[in-house]
This record gives C-alpha cells, sequence and structure tokens, in this order.
C-alpha cells in the first residue's frame, strides 16, 4: 500500500500544491483562495487552538503533523486525531462553530497555509467546490472517530502503536522523524511504560529504530503488516470519500 498521494502535477509551470483538499480544487478556485492565503511555520508543541477558544483562521497542513487533543477538568489529555497533508483543521466555522472543541498544536514540525476564518467561511457559504470538499472532509473525520472508538477498545497496543506510526510517516515524507514517548503516549491513550514495551518490540523485530525521541521506518511493509485493520479501513474511507481528482 502506497502513502497518500496529495501532489497536482505542475500545470503550465503553476507550483505543486502541497496539501490534498487544495490540490483538488479547480485551478480559478484554488487561485481565489491562494491570493488571501499564507504560509506559516509550525513547530514543535506550537499552540493552533485552544479547546473553547476562537478559531481565528483555518489551517492546511503542508507536511509535518498537527495533533487535537481532548483535555480533561484534572489536566489528562488525550489525543482523539492528528491532521496532516491529507487535511485542515478549524472547518467547523464553516458549520457555524467558532470556537475549537479540542486543544490543537504541532505535534511535528512543518509548514501549513492559513486563511482568515471569516474568509473561509463566506467560501464555503458560496456552495462551490470548497464547500463540497469540507463537507466530505467532515464525515471522513466523522468516519474516523467512530473507527478510533473501535479501535481503541478492540485493537493491542501493540497494532495501534503500529496504526499511529504509519500516519505519521505518511505525512512527513521521511523515513525518519522525531516522536517522544511522551506524544506517542498520549496518541495511544496509555502510560509511558506501555509506549517502552510497544515500540522495544518493532525495534527488536528490525521494523523501526527508535532513539531519543527520532523514529526511523527500516521496513515499511512489515510495519503495515504488523498494523489492525483500522489504518487500512481508514485510508480506503478517505480514499472513497476525497478521490483524487474529484471535487464539489
Amino acid at each position: 500500500m502506497t502513502t497518500y498521494q496529495p501532489l497536482r502535477p505542475p500545470v503550465d509551470g503553476r507550483p505543486v500544491v502541497e496539501n490534498r483538499l487544495l490540490a483538488a480544487l479547480p485551478g480559478k478556485e484554488f487561485d481565489r483562495l491562494e491570493a488571501r492565503m499564507t504560509t506559516v511555520p509550525f513547530g514543535i508543541r506550537d499552540p493552533v487552538y485552544r479547546a473553547g477558544g476562537p478559531v481565528d483562521h483555518v489551517y492546511f497542513p503542508l507536511d509535518g503533523v498537527l495533533s487535537q487533543v481532548v483535555v480533561m477538568e484534572d489536566g489528562g489529555a488525550v489525543e482523539v486525531g492528528t491532521v496532516g497533508y491529507e487535511g485542515m483543521v478549524g472547518a467547523s466555522v464553516a458549520f457555524g462553530d467558532p470556537r475549537s472543541q479540542c486543544q490543537v498544536f504541532c505535534q511535528v514540525a512543518g509548514r501549513g497555509r492559513r486563511l482568515p476564518a471569516d474568509e473561509f467561511r463566506a467560501e464555503c457559504d458560496r456552495g462551490g467546490p470548497l464547500a463540497g470538499l469540507v463537507r466530505r472532509y467532515m464525515l471522513f473525520q466523522a468516519a474516523v472517530a467512530a473507527q478510533g472508538v473501535g479501535c481503541n477498545r478492540l485493537h493491542g497496543i501493540d497494532e495501534r502503536c503500529a496504526r499511529w506510526l504509519l500516519m505519521t510517516h505518511d505525512r512527513v515524507g521521511t523515513e525518519t522523524f522525531t516522536l517522544t514517548q511522551e506524544f506517542l503516549a498520549q496518541m495511544l491513550g496509555v502510560r509511558r511504560a506501555s509506549v517502552t514495551v510497544a515500540a522495544g518490540m518493532l525495534q527488536q523485530a528490525g521494523i523501526i529504530r527508535y532513539t531519543r525521541g527520532k523514529i526511523t521506518v527500516l521496513d515499511r511493509d512489515r510495519l503495515e503488516a504488523a498494523s489492525c485493520e483500522c489504518y487500512r479501513a481508514v485510508r480506503a474511507e478517505y480514499d472513497r470519500l476525497l478521490p483524487p481528482g474529484e471535487v464539489g
């Protein structure tokens, strides 16, 4: 199985678009948005939204990974999703919700395209291709959440660890990336000791190398074989709802 294919080939000298949602837009629609967007860097742990806070801008990651976290009253936190160049954050403003339900911050450093929230909502209210993409992306997010509930309940930490590593590998585009035990434990909703065991088993099997917060994927095929079915299910649902080359 290949990784996400978000890039649109250059046409008439135009640069490649690095976010799959933006890449799916027709040229004129993309150009109108592009004129109002800016590129911003994301450093590790940089905040994007706070839980219950305003969504002033929406972001389309170009690389790196953003983490969506639910924070409890006692300060405990668990990751409910990650977003890379296959998606966006802040889409709820298109449906009239101006606040973020989750805390969102950068997990793996990268860049993103940023658009003011009011302009994004106005664009979606026009009912054009962007609105259709956003609706289908939100359906995909709902499917991911449902799959995640089943995965966390029924699958072991080793399988889930492999799944999260695959998802991160898809998004960073390199064999080696930074992912601390703290982040991985939050992703899996377990203690760091459990992460040490799960990652250690993958390392002993020669599938990954994990040292000082850096992970190197040594054998992608075996990592996919070690993952639970949820990785493939989520990928298939993305391709069903957002197939390359289709908009609206």
